[in-house]
């Protein structure tokens, strides 16, 4: 697949489907409701997420059949058992749109599990197998490395588990960290059609987000519901902007704004930016249609074209991409958005 092309004509924003996320136009409108006080959170540590990141690309690319991939998932299982989480793994064969099949497991880690109230954070963890966005040729056979597409989001969410777990006072909602696999094996051009019934035969997945639509439909303990859930996909590039991406805001769009407003208020709105974003098929779509959990997604996209940023699907998607000051931003937030809970 190519990386997908951005047209711009009068009221109308246009992008071809590409890497789990099918971008359409998207109108919706900023809401914004009272804020109460902030609760005081704990200070997030940008320096141990990045080592996460870092220590999710010495493996290598984490494609699924791979040893990479089987030690990575060990690795991430093991760290939220560290880090004082219930730890459930899914293992299960995922069928790709080429027929292939892939051992695959989807990594959750539950804290408060005893709690009712419950709020999901979800990441890929696995790489897309070919960088066939990457303008080399020589490159495009080869797996992506992953830094940010995958690793970023799961290094945040290490670093929240290890930050909640070593806090003194601590959120009153129940977390679920989950780790989705399988995500990034579709083909925008190849693989069209990918209708699931459960959805309604609404969406394409064009191949992607094999994870995440096997959780929405066996969710890891009977009669699982959440509150709502929040994902992150590509979330530690330098100067990335993340829009309110179009789907967010057509299932959730408080938990949308809340998060935009949270993320305002502690000082990140160069990072959140208070404008509306294309609609992109992700691993939020199965858990809203399929699960019928209200789930946002937090993806950096180009304000300007809309399109992701440069290294995506790339040779190029490396730790050179990474930066602290992101990794902090969004994982900033998203403590505050949890302790706020509180009240």
């Amino acid at each position: 697949m190519t990386k997908s092309s951005l047209l711009l004509v009068p009221a109308l924003l246009l992008l071809t489907a590409g890497a789990c996320r099918t971008k359409q136009s998207q109108s919706d409108t900023t809401q914004t409701t009272a804020q109460p006080a902030m609760v005081s959170a704990p200070a997030f540590n940008a320096d141990s997420a990045y080592t996460y990141v870092d220590q999710q690309v010495k493996f290598g690319p984490r494609v699924p059949n791979t040893p990479a991939h089987v030690q990575t998932g060990n690795y991430l299982a093991t760290k939220l058992k560290q880090f004082g989480c219930e730890v459930t793994e899914q293992s299960f064969v995922a069928t790709t749109w080429d027929g292939k099949k892939l051992n695959a497991r989807n990594i959750i880690g539950s804290i408060n599990p005893q709690a009712t109230k419950r709020i999901v954070l979800a990441s890929h963890w696995d790489s897309r197998p070919h960088a066939d966005a990457d303008e080399d040729k020589a490159d495009q056979s080869k797996p992506v490395t992953a830094a940010n597409d995958g690793a970023s989001g799961v290094g945040v969410l290490l670093e929240l588990a290890r930050t909640i777990q070593q806090s003194q006072q601590k959120p009153s909602v129940g977390i679920d960290i989950i780790f989705f696999d399988a995500e990034d094996w579709g083909n925008g051009e190849k693989a069209t059609g990918d209708f699931e019934k459960e959805s309604g035969n609404q969406f394409d997945y064009i191949g992607f987000c094999l994870g995440s639509r096997y959780w929405a439909k066996n969710l890891h303990k009977p009669g699982y519901s959440a509150y709502y859930g929040i994902l992150l996909d590509m979330v530690g590039a330098k100067g990335a902007t993340f829009a309110k991406e179009g789907l967010s805001m057509q299932f959730a769009p408080t938990v949308v704004n809340n998060v935009w407003q949270t993320a305002s208020r502690a000082g990140y709105s160069q990072y959140f930016i208070d404008t509306p974003g294309g609609q992109i098929t992700d691993d939020h779509v199965a858990p809203n249609t399929i699960a019928k959990i209200p789930m946002i997604d937090i993806i950096h996209t180009n304000i300007g074209t809309g399109g992701f940023f440069p290294a995506w699907h790339t040779a190029e998607d490396n730790m050179s991409n990474i930066d602290r000051g992101t990794l902090k931003a969004v994982g900033q937030t998203l403590l505050q958005v949890l302790y706020n809970e509180q009240q």
